[in-house]
């Protein structure tokens, strides 16, 4: 598809249980459920379309009983996930996987930055990311929220040769980070209302109507975080879905 390196280009689920998955993001997002090879461990592919949209992996036992939650994860797209492995280590992130082969599809690694968040890496083959982007039932943007941002943008540049570009939103600044002259997501400060959660990137999708979606999405036992809000960049809401995995919703404009 010609992605540039660095380009969020994936987002997968991690749930305990999968068919509810499938139903609940059926349901929100009119995706399909496809089940793929994962590798490793079961995995679907949510396709939109005929599109590739977003995954959807298996919490197992051993892992919940290790306290992993439920979460939505982020992949940035790399020419050489080997190389990038390596780099990302001797500037300071702790890779969690060696690079390992997805069959028929890539390779990847997820790794904890310097500021604590764990963000993937893939290199395409098959897959080279999502078919669609930044409309309704897509993924619409990814932000990192963090307590050292200087330090983040001092990781993700050096590392992904992102370009960033510092706003003041509401009185609090926030950085924007490029690909190219492309935005492709953003990076803030916790504030103190976020005092007990770790970093962590977060994924966007598109929705039609922000403040519809997020009725339908407690109706199907979701949970609503942070109720529909203008924001500077659209009508939002802060949600997770009936598993406990959080996302945002953004309104896209027709």
């Amino acid at each position: 598809m010609g992605y540039p390196p660095g380009l969020f280009c994936w987002a997968d689920v991690a749930v305990p249980d999968a068919p509810a998955g499938a139903e609940f993001y059926s349901a929100i997002f009119g995706w399909d459920a496809k089940e793929t090879d994962g590798g490793i461990l079961p995995y679907t592919t949510f396709v939109q379309d005929g599109l590739p949209i977003a995954g959807m992996g298996v919490l197992t036992a051993e892992q919940q009983r290790a306290g992993w939650s439920p979460m939505w994860s982020s992949y940035v797209l790399v020419e050489d996930a080997d190389l990038i492995a390596s780099q990302a280590a001797a500037l300071g992130a702790s890779l969690l996987m060696d690079p390992f082969t997805v069959p028929g599809s890539g390779r990847m690694f997820f790794a904890s930055d310097p500021v604590g968040a764990v963000i993937g890496f893939w290199e395409a083959g098959e897959l080279a990311g999502a078919g669609v982007f930044n409309r309704a039932g897509a993924m619409c943007w990814n932000e990192l929220a963090c307590r050292d941002v200087e330090a983040a943008t001092d990781f993700y540049t050096a590392l992904l040769g992102w370009k960033t570009d510092t706003l003041t939103i509401g009185g609090a600044e926030y950085t924007t980070v490029l690909v190219g002259d492309r935005p492709n997501g953003g990076i803030y400060q916790m504030g103190d209302d976020l005092e007990d959660s770790p970093p962590a990137w977060f994924v966007w999708f598109g929705v039609e109507g922000t403040d519809r979606s997020a009725a339908q999405l407690v109706e199907l036992g979701g949970e609503v975080i942070r109720p529909p809000y203008d924001g500077p960049f659209g009508r939002a809401a802060l949600v997770c879905d009936s598993q406990g995995a959080a996302f945002g919703m953004m309104q896209i404009p027709p």
